[in-house]
């Protein structure tokens, strides 16, 4: 009696393909449990800056996935920083390496626009700033919107698996 076992070539490629397709799937659940996070700190952001420069970012660091909602560097980093800790009082003055040797009277003066000027005049050596206070914007976002993160997340792996991913179908990508 002889045994004829065919597509054991299909299921040895599906075995080996698995893995790196559940991948795919987990991230795209990632992203989109982050995306719902991003939302939801662009929504409570008080700068166009800020909320401009949120972005979700899906990675893979020693076989686990990683979400990170952030803000992309530049301004509205800077922004962000400082609107979700605050800062504290302060003084401002010129930095002499960037004066060139020059008065603050100087460098306020060459400056067209990008000086320090309270209340339409150039700023003396130094001016006192009493700080700015904290507006969260992201610790919330991710305390409020948690289990609808999650819930996001879920609905794609679902949908995913029903449309057989897994199995070894197309995956979709989240926006």
């Amino acid at each position: 009696m002889t045994i004829t076992v065919r597509g054991l070539d299909d299921v040895h490629r599906y075995i080996q393909n698995a893995p790196s397709r559940i991948k795919r799937v987990l991230q795209g659940a990632g992203r989109a449990g982050g995306n719902v996070v991003a939302d939801e700190a662009k929504d409570r952001a008080w700068s166009d800056d800020i909320r401009k420069d949120v972005i979700v970012k899906v990675e893979v660091v020693d076989d686990r996935i990683r979400v990170r909602v952030d803000v992309k560097p530049g301004w509205g980093r800077s922004l962000a920083i400082w609107a979700e800790y605050g800062t504290v009082g302060h003084y401002i003055s010129v930095d002499r390496e960037q004066s060139g040797g020059r008065t603050t009277r100087r460098v306020n003066k060459l400056a067209k626009g990008g000086t320090l000027v309270i209340n339409g005049k150039p700023v003396g050596k130094t001016v006192w700033h009493k700080g700015a206070r904290q507006v969260p914007f992201m610790r919330p976002a991710i305390d409020l919107r948690r289990a609808d993160a999650i819930k996001a997340a879920q609905a794609y792996i679902d949908q995913q698996v029903r449309n057989g991913a897994i199995a070894g179908g197309p995956i979709d990508e989240v926006a």
